[in-house]
């Protein structure tokens, strides 16, 4: 059994709260810009590719292609729910019932 003194615990203690906090400020940061930009719903990569019903490569095309807006937040690329909405009816498709709940 290993025994360590109380301040060499609380030092231990102390560093794994701050990684705790750094944990809570990243993820609140990560939330805050996948919820909202302008007060619109923003989709990622994955959730494009299902609405589509197309590739990564594909999406990448449309995008190098400028059919459809993106913006990109630290390094990860994002789409408004709006602005895809406005996509699919031009393409005269509609947005799923079960996204257009979760972009609501």
């Amino acid at each position: 059994m290993i025994q360590i003194d109380r301040e060499t615990f609380q030092m231990m203690l102390h560093q794994i709260m701050e990684r705790f906090d750094k944990i809570e400020d990243r993820l609140n940061r990560m939330n805050r810009q996948t919820s909202a930009l302008d007060g619109d719903k923003l989709l990622d990569n994955q959730d494009m590719c299902e609405l589509l019903g197309i590739t990564k490569r594909t999406l990448a095309r449309y995008r190098q292609k400028k059919l459809v807006a993106y913006y990109m937040i630290d390094g990860r690329t994002y789409y408004k729910s709006s602005e895809v909405e406005a996509f699919l009816n031009q393409k005269g498709k509609r947005m799923p019932a079960r996204l257009k709940n979760q972009v609501e």
